[in-house]
């Protein structure tokens, strides 16, 4: 555990400079909020916990099953918990989410590399190795340690998706749909059964490969057109389809919409919501993905659909003006990825039964 703590500070200081690449006056705003609010959470809730564990379990190595004698109270275990789930900053985790938003002011292929498969995605996997190999499933059942993380996930994923319906800026969308969307691993992980951290792994990847595809999208876009609110998108799908197929493709994989791969991380969220016995988790899922139909799917189809506001010319090959081949090319690549990743994700389930086992 003091390893990975290690670690993820240096991540956090490693990547500063990106956030503040563009050395405006906004950039170094961004990044001294993106700085501050992840170094706050860490050495005021993360490094405490860490040591109250020390105190407690006298280790702090990764075990199966976790570290705690069964002694201690779960008084205790849901102080350490809470504390370490608001200790990993990167989750997102309302109220210590603001940094996400601010780190928006990076180019997007920083924002792409901090929201979908880095940053982010250290959080999570923090929360879930600390739920895993330090309090263990079955005492976090049998002594709801989690239950007040739950709640503030599942506050989480609502309260943000509510946000995105509200902001017509592409970037500030997608980034509070990424602060739900992390909400869910974290609601995974506080389920503590085997179906919810197997959804929970599970949408590390799906919401990983969804998620780059629409900030590559949003960079193509910014590429070609120098558009960057979503009511200047109408009629823009004409002109750029390859681009907004993508995007579609990539909205429907963080919907959930089956043959995508998100599909399979909700469904394994919502049986381990089940399993635990939490069916107010499960409408707490159902609403959120239908929040997500709400701030996602109108953007592709404005895009395809609405007419354009200075040409109203309908689709032509010809007329196709897409970004750089160096912009498109891996938009598609992670669109497809997506979609392919659902019919081969045998391998891995079966990866994550022997974590969960």
């Amino acid at each position: 555990l003091f390893t990975l703590f290690c670690f993820y500070e240096i991540l956090t200081f490693s990547t500063y400079p990106l956030v503040t690449h563009k050395q405006t006056d906004t950039a170094k705003s961004g990044g001294r909020r993106y700085l501050g609010i992840l170094l706050t959470t860490s050495i005021c809730f993360f490094l405490l916990a860490m040591l109250l564990t020390w105190l407690t379990a006298h280790t702090l190595t990764f075990t199966p099953g976790g570290i705690f004698p069964a002694h201690v109270s779960d008084q205790k275990l849901l102080l350490l918990y809470t504390l370490f789930g608001f200790g990993v900053g990167k989750a997102a985790l309302m109220p210590f989410h603001k940094w996400l938003p601010s780190a928006m002011v990076a180019p997007t292929p920083v924002s792409a590399l901090l929201h979908a498969v880095a940053v982010v995605k250290a959080g999570v996997f923090t929360v879930l190795k600390i739920t895993i190999y330090i309090f263990g499933l079955d005492r976090l059942q049998s002594s709801l340690a989690a239950e007040t993380i739950m709640w503030v996930a599942a506050f989480t994923i609502l309260v943000s998706s509510c946000i995105a319906l509200s902001k017509d800026n592409l970037k500030a969308r997608l980034a509070y749909s990424t602060i739900s969307q992390l909400s869910y691993i974290v609601l995974g992980a506080t389920l503590a059964t085997a179906m919810s951290v197997t959804g929970a792994t599970l949408h590390i990847v799906m919401h990983a490969l969804g998620k780059i595809t629409l900030f590559f999208c949003a960079g193509a876009i910014y590429t070609a057109t120098k558009k960057t609110e979503i009511s200047d998108l109408d009629g823009l799908g004409r002109r750029m389809p390859l681009t907004f197929l993508a995007f579609l493709l990539g909205s429907l994989s963080i919907i959930g919409i089956p043959p995508l791969g998100g599909a399979w991380s909700k469904f394994y969220l919502m049986l381990g919501a089940a399993d635990a016995g939490q069916q107010i988790m499960i409408l707490v899922l159902i609403i959120s993905s239908l929040l997500n139909i709400a701030y996602l799917l109108p953007i592709p189809t404005r895009a395809f659909f609405a007419p354009s506001k200075n040409d109203e010319e309908p689709f032509a090959w010809r007329r196709v003006k897409e970004a750089p081949a160096l912009c498109v090319i891996p938009l598609c690549i992670t669109a497809l990825g997506g979609l392919t990743i659902s019919f081969g994700v045998g391998w891995l389930l079966n990866f994550i039964e022997g974590i969960v086992a």
